[in-house]
């Protein structure tokens, strides 16, 4: 059976509805250097205001716990801006980003983030509970994006038996990529991200249960974007994705693209696996 806490009082975790905070940082050369390397983004040197590529804010304004309050899982212990939920596993589940202008090198930001939501759901692991935070993001003062953010907790697999979900089909474009332990770590790096189930794999393994590392969620929306990016040749004004199933890093990872009317259809998936990610591209 899944273990599934008794103290889970959804009334109490609603109450984090309409808790604000507000981050600040700057967008840096060398952050973007890093990032366009990360990525294996074409481009020379960053030079101060020229345009930073887009969805870079997800390294921007990570929150920055002491080590000595971080949790078993390496994310920082519950509570403070996020409401405590005592599911054992938490993840990026998707988002959506609607552009309004871009950010630029040397750029001060200011990120407001608001807890928009707090919803209990039953899945077939047990108990999800969906927190969803909105962002606003500016640069200079300029706004810049507003972004949804849908995080989710659940409990630990049962082991049991599952069915298993149809291969993804393959989309008109596509590109395949090495989701090797070094890109793995270099992102976290980037966004400043402890948790675990992307770089110890004695933990992931052991502990929570996967075959693997666990490609990031933002990761793979980031490669859709530029990949979208790169086929219409320029950036999406809006993006909107959605994790499915786990990716992991000995899989042989694919980015797919279709077009979908004006915008593009777009997810990742390994060689004959489900869908992983889901995400759409639009341009109006």
């Amino acid at each position: 059976m899944t273990a599934v806490p008794q103290d889970l009082d959804i009334d109490h975790l609603r109450s984090w509805i309409g808790r604000e905070e507000v981050a600040e940082d700057v967008v840096t050369a060398d952050l973007v250097r890093k990032f366009k390397a990360t990525l294996d983004l074409p481009g020379g040197p960053p030079q101060i205001g020229e345009v930073a590529p887009r969805l870079i804010h997800f390294c921007l304004a990570q929150p920055a716990a002491p080590t000595a309050a971080l949790g078993p899982d390496g994310h920082p212990r519950r509570g403070g801006f996020l409401p405590p939920v005592p599911l054992p596993r938490r993840m990026w589940a998707g988002g959506s980003v609607t552009f309004r202008d871009d950010l630029r090198v040397g750029d001060a930001v200011r990120r407001v983030s608001r807890i928009a939501d707090v919803v209990l759901k039953e899945g077939r692991t047990g108990r999800l509970c969906f927190v969803t935070v909105d962002h606003a993001v500016e640069g200079n003062g300029r706004p810049l994006l507003q972004e949804r953010q849908d995080i989710v907790y659940r409990g630990l697999d049962s082991g049991g038996a599952k069915t298993a979900p149809a291969p993804a089909e393959g989309g008109r474009h596509r590109r395949r990529l090495d989701a090797s332990p070094p890109l793995l770590f270099r992102y976290s790096a980037l966004t400043f991200n402890g948790h675990r189930i992307h770089y110890d794999r004695r933990y992931v393994t052991e502990v929570e249960g996967y075959p693997g590392l666990i490609v990031h969620g933002p990761l793979q929306a980031t490669l859709l974007f530029h990949f979208a990016a790169e086929i219409r040749r320029a950036p999406p004004a809006r993006f909107d994705f959605r994790s499915l199933s786990p990716l992991f890093d000995d899989d042989g990872m694919v980015l797919h693209a279709e077009e979908n009317g004006d915008g593009l259809k777009l997810w990742t998936a390994r060689e004959n696996g489900p869908v992983a990610m889901a995400a759409e591209a639009g341009w109006a």
